[in-house]
Order: structure tokens, then C-alpha cells, then sequence
């Protein structure tokens, strides 16, 4: 067995990977997540086509990446601006194998008193612009009999208090994808559901700053509070798209969970009985605002700006 430079063994796992030289569409990835799938990605050979409305910071991304890229500014509730943007990446980079979206925004907060325009936003950037996402690169997907992975969330399957609309657009997009399958499975596309639970973002930074979401995840059993890394986290989902995967579980043991997950709603009530007065008790519920940097920069988006408008 010879000694490779780590230079010689990163350029030999990327000839190995299926991803060379193949076309990946990241969404909302000039931050966090996305950012981090975008360089595990490229590592292994693939093309990187980021898109997002925030293009300075997908430029910047870009700029970091050792294979061919192109940043893509669209907000993926757009339904022409993601056609448009399939058009310019297919012009640049060639036809998509592969599409991961992963665009998505959160707040928390009581539902009665919570702005309603804002939980609405919520589900059309997380399940409708998901969805948009998926047509707009679809046709590129049955040329290539390509894969396309949506990030979901453990609030899939089990959903919590303070997070009606992000845990309502994590499980319609879950529905979704499995239409989707169904759907395309026959002309040789694939589609796959990443179910995470709580990764390294600012956006969970966020919502730690936040009593009551604060508390809520503390009293998670300690395997489930956990926080991950966000670069491990992206080489699992990278090697999730090199093999195709129906599923994955970031922890694994979620996939347990996933099982037995008509026992998770009696289990959140029971707990939420417990917590919530005395939480209450302390400091009056109120919405946090959209989490994280990217929830910020959507505020500022033109999709944002009709959903307020509406």
C-alpha cells in the first residue's frame, strides 16, 4: 500500500465518484447547510449550480469551489425565475444530474397571535418552492435519469408546539416527495427524503436565543438534543446523492423514529403540558421572527415582499 498526499487521495475519491463531472443543483446555498453540501459535493467532481436570492453570497461561494460553478440568484418561490435559472445553468454547466433542495426559512411562536403572513411564507418557500424546484429541473432530471433529494426535518414526522408552519411545510414536502417518486420512478429518476434533526446552522444559533425553543429542545431525551456538525452532516448527504437513496436519517436512529412515529404526537403533548405553563409563566410567548441569516435575507426578498403585500 503506498502513502498518498491528502491532495492525491482527494483527487482519487473524486475520479471514483459517480458525481464527476455531473451537474448538482444546490438550493439556498449561499449559507449554512447548503454552503457546506455545495463544497462536499464539489469535492468529490460534481458541477455546482448554487441558487438562491442572496448573490453575493453564492458568488462567494462559488469562488471557493474547485470544480466549474455558477451562482444563480432566484427565489424559489418564483416559478419563472427557477425556470429561468434551469435555462442558464443548462447553458453553462449542462444538463442537471442531480438536484438537492434545500432552500428553506423558520420562526417560531404561538400560533393565535403569530402574523399570518409570515407563516405563509414559511410554507411557500419550504414545501411550495420546493416543489417549484423540482418542476423547473425536472426535465433535465428525465435526460439524465438524474436524483433529486429534498431536506426534510425530523418535524416531519414529529411535530412540536411554537413551529406549526415550519413543521406543516416539513411534512407536506415529505407527502410530496413521495408522490413525486411514484410519479417519475419509470423513466429512471429518483427521488430521496433526508429527515435531520438538529444541525449547526445559525438558524438553530437562532433559535437558541429564544426561551422557549431553547427549553423545548432541552427537554428532547440527550441523543435527540444533539446538535451536528453542519460539515458532517453535508459528507453524509453527499453520499447520499453518489448512491441514490430513498432515505436518509441524520441520526441514523431517527430511521426508528420514523417507525414508530404514531407514538411521537401523545409523547410532545404529554411533555408540552408540562412545559409550557411554567415557561409561560415566566416570560409571555411571542414570535421570534424568521431565524438565522437566511431568514433575514428573505425578508428582504421579492417573494417576501408580495406575501407581506398579501
Amino acid at each position: 500500500m503506498t502513502d498518498d498526499s491528502p491532495h492525491e487521495h482527494r483527487t482519487r475519491r473524486a475520479t471514483a465518484s459517480p458525481l464527476k463531472d455531473r451537474t448538482v443543483v444546490v438550493t439556498g446555498a449561499a449559507r449554512g447547510l447548503g454552503a457546506a453540501l455545495a463544497r462536499a459535493l464539489a469535492a468529490r467532481g460534481a458541477r455546482l449550480a448554487l441558487v438562491g436570492h442572496e448573490r453575493t453570497g453564492l458568488e462567494a461561494v462559488a469562488a471557493t469551489l474547485p470544480t466549474p460553478s455558477v451562482a444563480v440568484e432566484a427565489d424559489v418561490t418564483d416559478e419563472e425565475a427557477l425556470h429561468d435559472a434551469a435555462r442558464t445553468v443548462r447553458a453553462r454547466l449542462g444538463p442537471v444530474s442531480a438536484v438537492v433542495a434545500n432552500a428553506g426559512v423558520a420562526e417560531g411562536g404561538p400560533f393565535l397571535n403569530g402574523d399570518m403572513a409570515s407563516w405563509r411564507r414559511v410554507v411557500d418557500v419550504n414545501l411550495t418552492g420546493s416543489a417549484l424546484t423540482a418542476r423547473a429541473f425536472l426535465p433535465d432530471l428525465l435526460e439524465t435519469s438524474g436524483y433529486h433529494l429534498q431536506i426534510a426535518s425530523l418535524a416531519a414526522f414529529g411535530a412540536s408546539p411554537m413551529m406549526s408552519a415550519y413543521c406543516a411545510s416539513k411534512a407536506g414536502v415529505e407527502a410530496f416527495c413521495h408522490a413525486l417518486r411514484a410519479e417519475v420512478a419509470h423513466h429512471g429518476v429518483a427521488v430521496g427524503v433526508a429527515y435531520l434533526n438538529w444541525v449547526d446552522t445559525d438558524m438553530i444559533r437562532d433559535a437558541d436565543r429564544h426561551p422557549v425553543l431553547r427549553e423545548l429542545r432541552a427537554h428532547m431525551p440527550p441523543p435527540a438534543r444533539r446538535v451536528r456538525p453542519v460539515d458532517e452532516v453535508a459528507a453524509l448527504l453527499t453520499r447520499t446523492v453518489e448512491r441514490r437513496r430513498t432515505a436518509v436519517y441524520v441520526p441514523a436512529w431517527l430511521r426508528l423514529v420514523q417507525v414508530g412515529r404514531a407514538a411521537l404526537p401523545p409523547v410532545v403533548l404529554r411533555v408540552s403540558r408540562r412545559e409550557l405553563p411554567r415557561l409561560e409563566a415566566v416570560e409571555a410567548f411571542r414570535a421570534t421572527g424568521f431565524l438565522g441569516g437566511g431568514g433575514l435575507a428573505d425578508r428582504g426578498s421579492p417573494g417576501r415582499e408580495t406575501a407581506t403585500r398579501g
